[in-house]
């Protein structure tokens, strides 16, 4: 147990356990290297301990490496066992090793203190009993297997054998002397420990070494020859000591040692017997040849030997083979002694003795001795009936001691070889008197069933009988007979059944000769000649029994059936073949059932040979056998249908069926269960054979019984026969166990519970649940007792492997049971049961805990383990606290056997499982287990050690790549040891994590396996090993993710170096491609690894985004090798594409849409590679069209990230030419999906609006509202199919692809009418402004504007438009328009796009368009009219964002003035003074930077940062860094503002490009003198004044030679890139930025000018204006455009942006070259040389 006191010599147990192969050592090398180190210990048996020593007490002494107090209790432990001191000590360090149930320091208590001590003497003597016999066990285990070529070791066994074989007998034989003449031990030679009990202990413990030591002798000679001399010896030897009879310490037998005295009878009379080698002799006298036998010359003292046995059973069969050898080794010889001894062995009753010693031998015990001592009475009474006649031996219990040696499987076959010879003899005189004694015959030929080749040879024997014999009191009349009586002849015809017509009968024909035997007192007995067949002749018995069932004859008749029964039952359980020959016999079961039962003092023996003959059909067809059943009344059942759990469990109307009478009127008064034990396993083969869900129902009050009347009482019933207790208790667990492995079926609501969830049920909630806990608490102790009570623990089928075994089904039932058991608040009496803490550590989980101690079963502690496991992780308790006391020394036992090199590797896997579900649910428990100490230092500080029981030692041993391979670390184990690790990074377990990244070779040792080639996935026989690597994957995973990447240890950065040099990324990102293709192939299958494939898929995965934001640390990076990314990216697309083309498997889909989400991931940061990619788009597409076939609900995300995935693929990529040829398909399937969406949500949303109002407005508040499939989200698979819709749109520019595409799919109008109603009811947002992007893009091309149109888009938008946005009463109100960012979505963001579509629709169309322009324009005047005046109030983004779309629409709807007039001229009207307006507002605003800014402040708060204290009022003490957050606020703040400059102007730009569409042409006018004025009106005021920010003040003329002014100094500040101030435009807006705004600032100026003398000479034209005005016109202009055209020509000097006309705005639509501008490329005369013109003649 303690290291320091390891035991180097392996104890006989760990031997024997190796030998059964129940250790870790498997392998037959390794099982010839164990028995090579241990051959001398077994060759010595007992003789291997030494009596004590002097000199041995002195090496004693001496040894430096052992406790001083361990020698002391050494030397005790001699003194009592009278054991060698050495021996003794060795022994206490095994004991300690393997079975001291305590920790070290509990040790060094108990030996100071006296009372303990000497409880621990007395356990290390029963330790020493157990080591004697499992030694012996060993010598017989290689005995029994050694010519067993079906034994894994039998060469090895064999070679061992061979080693021994010497001298093995003489030794043993020795020991076996010794035993028997030993004195009792007394206090006086052995302490005063030696009490009357440890005596009898002591003696108990000699008959079973005497036992063993003959059955070992006995298997011996089974395989080598006895000589004569040695014969004499061992027969002299039994003699004295009485056949085991006279002890020297026969006064301590007692009556629980009987049997074991009466093992050593058997086994001493079997090797005499065994010995004389009858065998041989048969062989010899067959052949005549005699001689040539060893006892040929037998020597005479054995005769005058013999001569004095008889006074005891045991001599019996001893005798009658000496007689054998003696009659045929001098046949003339027949002298006076032999006749003796053959009378004396009959005189004991031979036949009957071997037939009682093969049952004896037969129950406990090696099965092999059973079947070895069969075979030898074989031999003996297959040459007793041929030597002598039948007729003088007791032929009665002849038949029933042949019928037990038949019972051996190897003999039956044997006997069928020769069936005349031998023991044939007894089957031809069964045959005689069938079938007036029927039970002989068939007995033996149950016994001749051994396998199918013996079933067809019984069958054809019992079909074809020649000889029918019948016993006749008086002759009758129709027989005539021959003079001397001896044979009769049949006259007439005869039926020999009294049944009634038409059933089946047996005739005896006219003229059967019958042979008259010797007439006795029974009358005569006579055998007819003729054929018939024996299965009609069962056919009529049954038939028989049933008529006879309620009259006195029942008891005889029944004696009859009862054996054909058990013949039928024997037959169909060897060979089911032949069911059906035997149909006219089982379909008569049920009826014999139904009557049987229902008498009064049913026959239970036949019952129960009914019921086991129905469970062997019921495996076969359970539901025939369900069916027939039902009707017979033997079953219980309910009598009202059965409809809730409660009524279930409360057993109302339910009878018990003829069944449950027995049971309490017969059985249990009685003590017999024979029918139980047959009821208990028919109804589990029913439950196992999978009925149908309505006759599981059936069987619903079958399994009640069990439960209430049958589990929870069965242990109080009374018993006659050891053992059946423990059976009956197995039985029902099995049943119970049966029923929760059952697949659940789908149970409709309101019907009855079906069997498993009444079983858990029940188990949960009532006494049977506490019945099975007390099963479980039976407790390691108990069952060590049972077993050591056991006459021969190898014996695998005894009470103790009874109890085990229905212990461990109490531990898989009550696992099951929690782990089916429904969820609920409250909990269930077993939960409570099982983690009550009961006082004096009496509680479940400590009996749970310390089945670690047992030994003989290692699924034992498994399974128990696994409980715990299961009770860890579900039930809120604490495990540490309920272990108390005993926690460190069971947490010591956990670790003994985790570190044992030869345990058995399940319950290692299973200790470290449960530590990895304890890392998370028991922190006590963990931390005991961890065992970390403080390494000591300063206080603050904490720095952990490993202690010395730390279970992170074994683990880190088990990940150590040096054990990898060796047998005590296979892959199971390895893998269980990283998923401990894992769990501790999971739960972030510092402290230890902490340990463990510092140990040297940890991070090197935990890499291994990514280092490793994996067998590929078709080849993978262990499929642990992927686990193992996705574990390592996941811990590197979350120490990288969780570590700043500059405190990781320098060896696990080395590793990840080396992962990617060693080009590790590219290995893996392969074998998991082929991993994914083989799950997606052998999906339809149904692999048996899916879940680890899944883990390492994930693992990987999680690895690839890491990746991503660590590729620092993980070396997978862009700059170093593009084309290390690029094979990792191909591998992966291609296993997307394997998982998500297999439509029909649902764990495939889940996991390709867990590898979606990583597509859109390195879509996003492996841009590069992408758009070197070369071909992305072709698997994607496939993806898509796989995805959209499959189940909807499953994919329902998938989908929206594979349309995110290709929007992603085709921005960064763009539609090459080359890859035109998905674009056909990929649209067809996007515009499908996109017409499905939509029709959705119009059944969706026509859903809702009937539901009423109030749903609508619940929905608001809800997050959870219950819309269904078809909720509105940004990443909804509709949005993202619109916009994908649009990015392919957009690809196919000359639209040839999508107008084929949408003939076929009717898109554009179920998209409209989902928009219409969208709008309508103000839902689905996101979906709305997605399909406007879409049909935006679609407006831009003639085609896409024509097909948009005639969908009927005005009618879709123009009237629903309206309930999107509230226009208010008092005309521009700042509520009606969003402060909001641009950027989120927002029903005036759905507004402006409606705008921009109506704009880009005119744009292409032109006049086509003209009337729904016009229309939408009428309908929306009045948001119109408020959104060119709002500019002046509201200065936020969005709403510049909307004035410039309207000012854009109205700048298309311009040129068509005429039109317009004619339609709407108020309208026309109130927008041009609206746009003067606007131009005058933009213009101020320009001008006045301060006031803007201010604005903004003030109005905007909340968009802004507020703005920082002036700097008079700021503290000295300033420190840097508020100083630098407040440059950077204010960079912010300028930043804000240039935003809003930028889009005054882009609206100014636009104003004044529509207004020059409301004014004369300025050719037109120049030169045209008859030109209509009145067409014209007048759009600014005749005044000079600087614009006022007041909306009283009418636009004027000083309104635009202030804009010109305006943009002529923002052209200038521009130029100024030396200015010295931090904060200028420069500074703030890219090169790009700034050659745009020029070009901005040129398109207005050129705008302006062209407005300017276009009206001023509508003005001087004008006849209503007085000459005064217009000369103050010239006078004013002529001033201001000349100071103008100076400041241009200096501009124009120093380098001017590029023809205004050409400009290209910043805004998303470019503007169209303005009819009037004479703009040029080459210079900027044209545009000066017409201001120029103007000047002049205004100067005129």
């Amino acid at each position: 147990m303690a290291s320091g006191q390891v035991c180097f010599a392996l104890s006989c147990r760990e031997l024997w356990t190796i030998l059964l192969g129940r250790s870790a050592l498997r392998e037959p090398a390794q099982i010839e290297v164990e028995l090579d180190r241990h051959w001398d210990r077994l060759h010595q048996g007992l003789s291997y301990y030494k009596p004590p020593s002097s000199s041995s007490a002195e090496k004693v002494k001496e040894k430096k490496d052992v406790a001083q107090p361990l020698k002391d209790f050494g030397l005790r432990i001699s003194k009592l066992l009278s054991l060698d001191e050495q021996q003794s000590v060795q022994l206490l360090q095994c004991y300690l090793q393997e079975d001291y149930r305590g920790t070290r320091d509990s040790l060094k208590v108990v030996l100071k203190d006296e009372r303990q001590s000497q409880a621990l003497l007395l356990k290390i003597a029963d330790y020493y009993y157990e080591e004697r016999m499992c030694l012996l066990r060993c010598v017989l285990l290689l005995l029994t297997y050694f010519q067993d070529e079906r034994h894994p070791y039998r060469a090895e066994y064999s070679d061992c054998v061979k080693k021994l074989e010497k001298d093995l007998v003489s030794k043993y034989q020795l020991q076996f002397e010794s035993l028997f003449k030993a004195e009792a031990p007394t206090w006086e030679t052995h302490g005063n420990l030696m009490t009357e009990r440890q005596v009898s202990r002591w003696f108990l413990q000699c008959l079973r070494e005497q036992s063993l030591l003959l059955e070992i002798i006995f298997l011996y000679y089974a395989y080598f020859e006895m000589n004569p001399s040695d014969l004499l010896n061992f027969t002299k030897m039994f003699k004295e000591q009485g056949f085991g009879l006279r002890q020297t310490n026969r006064h301590l037998v007692d009556k629980s040692m009987d049997a074991l005295v009466d093992r050593i009878g058997y086994l001493s009379a079997l090797i005499l017997v065994e010995g004389m080698d009858i065998d041989f002799l048969h062989k010899c006298a067959l052949e005549d040849c005699t001689d040539q036998h060893q006892f040929s010359s037998a020597p005479a003292e054995m005769d005058q030997l013999l001569l004095t046995f008889g006074d005891i059973p045991h001599h019996a069969p001893v005798l009658l083979a000496w007689v054998l050898l003696r009659h045929t080794l001098r046949p003339d010889d027949t002298s006076p002694v032999i006749r003796r001894i053959g009378n004396t062995a009959l005189q004991l009753g031979v036949f009957k003795y071997l037939s009682t010693m093969l049952k004896g031998l037969g129950v406990s015990g090696n099965n092999c001795t059973a079947s070895t001592a069969k075979m030898c009475v074989y031999g003996l009474l297959s040459f007793v009936i041929t030597s002598f006649e039948e007729e003088s031996l007791q032929s009665s219990h002849l038949i029933d001691a042949a019928c037990e040696v038949l019972s051996a499987p190897s003999l039956a076959e044997i006997f069928w070889e020769l069936p005349n010879m031998g023991l044939g003899m007894i089957l031809d005189s069964a045959v005689g008197m069938f079938p007036h004694k029927i039970g002989p015959l068939l007995q033996l030929l149950t016994a001749l069933l051994s396998n199918k080749s013996t079933v067809k040879k019984v069958y054809n024997f019992l079909d074809k009988m020649s000889f029918y014999t019948q016993v006749y009191k008086h002759k009758s009349n129709d027989i005539i007979s021959n003079d001397d009586e001896t044979l009769w002849r049949r006259q007439a015809p005869k039926l020999l059944y009294p049944l009634g017509t038409g059933q089946t009968n047996l005739w005896m024909p006219q003229g059967v000769l019958g042979q008259v035997m010797s007439p006795g007192e029974q009358g005569y007995v006579v055998r007819w000649e003729f054929s018939y067949s024996s299965w009609t002749l069962f056919t009529c018995e049954v038939e028989m029994l049933l008529h006879v069932v309620s009259t006195a004859d029942v008891l005889a008749h029944c004696a009859r059936v009862k054996p054909i029964l058990d013949l039928v039952h024997k037959i169909i359980s060897t060979d089911w073949t032949v069911s059906d020959c035997l149909l006219p016999l089982t379909s008569r079961i049920y009826m014999l059932l139904q009557r049987l039962t229902s008498v009064i003092n049913p026959p239970v023996d036949v019952i129960a040979s009914c019921v086991n003959c129905l469970s062997v059909l019921a495996a076969r067809m359970p539901g025939k056998v369900w069916s027939s059943l039902h009707h017979t009344g033997f079953l219980p059942f309910a009598s009202n249908p059965l409809t809730s759990m409660a009524q279930c469990i409360s057993a109302e109307g339910m009878k018990a069926g003829n069944y449950g009478n027995l049971l309490v009127q017969i059985e249990q008064p009685r003590g017999e269960y024979a029918v139980t034990i047959a009821f208990l396993r028919l109804i589990t083969t029913l439950v196992k054979g999978q009925l149908g869900s309505t006759q599981n129902k059936g069987l619903i009050p079958c399994v009640l019984l069990v439960l209430k009347e049958m589990l929870p009482t069965y242990h109080k019933w009374r018993y006659n026969t050891y053992g059946v207790r423990e059976r009956i208790g197995c039985l029902i667990l099995e049943l119970i166990h049966a029923i929760l492995n059952l697949s659940p079926e789908g149970e409709d609501q309101g019907s009855a519970p079906s069997l498993q969830s009444l079983c858990i049920y029940s188990l949960a909630n009532t006494e049977a649940g506490q019945a099975v806990v007390n099963i479980m608490g039976v407790g390691v102790d108990t069952i060590d007792v049972v077993l050591a009570a056991q006459p021969s623990s190898c014996g695998s089928e005894g009470p103790g492997q009874m109890l085990i075994q229905t212990v461990k089904l109490a531990f898989s039932v009550t696992n099951n049971v929690i782990r089916l058991k429904p969820p609920s608040d409250t909990v269930s009496p077993l939960e409570q049961a099982l983690t009550q803490h009961g006082g004096h550590g009496n509680n479940l989980i400590v009996v749970l805990a310390k089945y670690i101690y047992h030994k003989h079963d290692p699924a034992l502690p498994r399974l128990a383990i696994q409980l715990l496991k299961r009770l860890a992780t579900v039930a809120p308790m604490s495990v540490y606290a309920c272990l108390g006391s005993d926690a460190a020394a069971i947490r010591d036992a956990f670790l003994t056997r985790l570190q044992s090199k030869t345990e058995d590797m399940r319950i290692k896997v299973m200790i470290l499982e449960f530590l990895t579900v304890a890392v998370e649910t028991q922190p006590g428990l963990i931390e005991l287990f961890l065992n970390l100490e403080v390494k000591d230092g300063n206080e603050g500080s904490k720095e952990f050690l490993l202690g010395e029981w730390s279970c992170l030692h074994v683990v880190l041993d088990l990940i150590d790549s040096k054990q990898q391979g060796k047998y005590w670390c296979p892959p199971l184990l390895h893998r269980a040891g990283l998923a401990f690790l894992l769990a501790l990074w999971q739960d972030r377990r510092d402290s230890a994590i902490s340990v463990l990244r510092t140990k040297e070779r940890f991070w090197e040792n935990l890499t291994t396996p990514l280092f490793g080639t994996l067998t590929p996935p078709s080849d993978t026989t262990e499929p642990c090993v992927l686990e193992t690597c996705a574990f390592v994957m996941k811990i590197i995973g979350l120490e990288i993710y969780y570590v700043v990447s500059g405190s990781l240890e320098q060896s696990l950065k080395d590793g990840l170096q080396k992962f990617s040099n060693a080009r590790r990324y590219e290995y893996w990102s392969q074998y998991v491609k082929s991993l994914v293709c083989h799950v997606a192939e052998m999906e339809e299958e149904g692999i048996c690894y899916f879940t680890e494939a899944q883990m390492l898929i994930s693992a990987w995965r999680m690895l690839l985004i890491l990746s991503t934001n660590h590729s620092d640390v993980m070396h997978l990076t862009e700059d170093s090798t593009n084309m290390k990314y690029f094979p990792v990216f191909c591998d992966f697309l291609f296993l997307l594409l394997s998982l998500l083309t297999t439509p029909t498997s649902a764990p495939c889909l889940r996991l390709g849409s867990m590898m979606a989400t990583l597509l859109l991931i390195l879509l996003k940061q492996w841009r590069s590679v992408v758009a070197s990619a070369p071909d992305i788009l072709s698997p994607l597409s496939l993806i898509l069209e796989s995805v959209l076939q499959a189940d909807q609900q499953l994919m329902e995300r998938t989908k929206a990230k594979i349309f995110s995935a290709l929007i992603s693929v085709l921005q960064i990529q763009g539609l090459d030419g080359g890859d035109i040829s998905q674009l056909p398909q990929l649209l067809l399937s996007v515009c499908e999906t996109v017409k499905d969406e939509a029709l959705a949500l119009i059944d969706n949303m026509r859903h809702t609006s009937q539901l009423g109002d109030t749903v609508e407005d619940e929905d608001s508040m809800e997050t959870d509202s219950p819309r269904g499939p078809q909720k509105d989200q940004r990443d909804g698979v509709c949005v993202l199919a619109l916009h994908l819709a649009k990015e392919l749109c957009r690809t196919d520019e000359d639209g040839e692809h999508w107008v084929s595409v949408m003939r076929k799919v009717p898109l554009l109008p179920s998209v409209l009418s989902a928009v219409e109603l969208s709008l309508r009811m103000k839902r689905n947002l996101y979906f709305t402004e997605a399909a406007l992007h879409l049909l935006l893009t679609l407006a831009r091309t003639p085609q896409g504007a024509a097909a948009v149109a005639g969908a009927g888009v005005t009618q879709t938008i123009c009237l629903p438009l309206l309930s999107v946005y509230e226009v208010s009463p008092n005309g521009t109100s700042q509520q009606s328009f969003s402060r909001k960012s641009q950027d989120l979505a927002c029903w005036p963001g759905v507004y402006r796009l409606c705008m921009s579509l109506m704009e880009s629709l005119l744009k292409t169309l032109r006049y086509n368009f003209i009337n729904e322009a016009l229309d939408f324009v009428g309908v929306h005047q009045e948001r119109i009219l408020q959104c060119l005046n709002a500019v002046r109030t509201v200065q936020s983004l969005a709403c510049l964002d909307e004035a410039d779309h309207t000012v854009g629409f109205l700048l298309q709807l311009s040129s068509f003035c005429k039109e317009w007039q004619f339609h709407l001229p108020k309208l026309l009207r109130d927008v041009q003074v609206n746009l003067c307006y606007l131009c005058q507002t933009c213009t101020h605003l320009l001008h006045s930077k301060k006031m803007l800014h201010h604005y903004l402040q003030a109005k905007n708060g909340e968009a802004l940062p507020p703005g920082p204290l002036p700097r008079t009022q700021r503290p000295t003490q300033t420190s840097t860094k508020e100083a630098a957050g407040g440059g950077e606020r204010e960079e912010a703040e300028q930043k804000a503002l240039l935003a809003v400059q930028c889009s005054l102007l882009k609206i100014l730009s636009k104003t004044l490009a529509t207004l020059q569409h409301f004014t004369p042409d300025c050719c037109q006018i120049l030169l045209d003198q008859s030109m209509d004025l009145a067409e014209y009106s007048t759009l600014f005021v005749l005044s000079f004044t600087t614009p006022a920010f007041d909306p009283d003040v009418a636009p004027s003329f000083g309104t635009l030679l202030a804009t010109i002014n305006v943009s002529l100094s923002m052209l200038s500040e521009m130029e100024k890139k030396k200015e010295p101030v931090s904060l200028s435009i420069a500074s703030l807006a890219s090169s790009e930025e700034i050659q745009a705004l020029k070009s901005l600032l040129m398109f207005t100026m050129e705008n302006c000018f062209y407005v300017l003398i276009s009206q001023a000479v509508r003005c001087l034209k004008d006849p209503s204006i007085l000459p005064r005005d217009k000369q103050r016109l010239k006078q004013e202009l002529s001033s201001e455009l000349s100071t103008l055209l100076s400041s241009l020509f200096r501009h124009f000097r120093r380098g001017s942006p590029s023809s205004p006309a050409s400009a290209i705005l910043p805004s998303t639509q470019s503007k169209p070259p303005t009819p009037g501008s004479k703009a040029s490329h080459e210079g900027q005369e044209p545009f000066i040389q017409l201001v120029q013109a103007f000047v002049r003649l205004v100067q005129r």
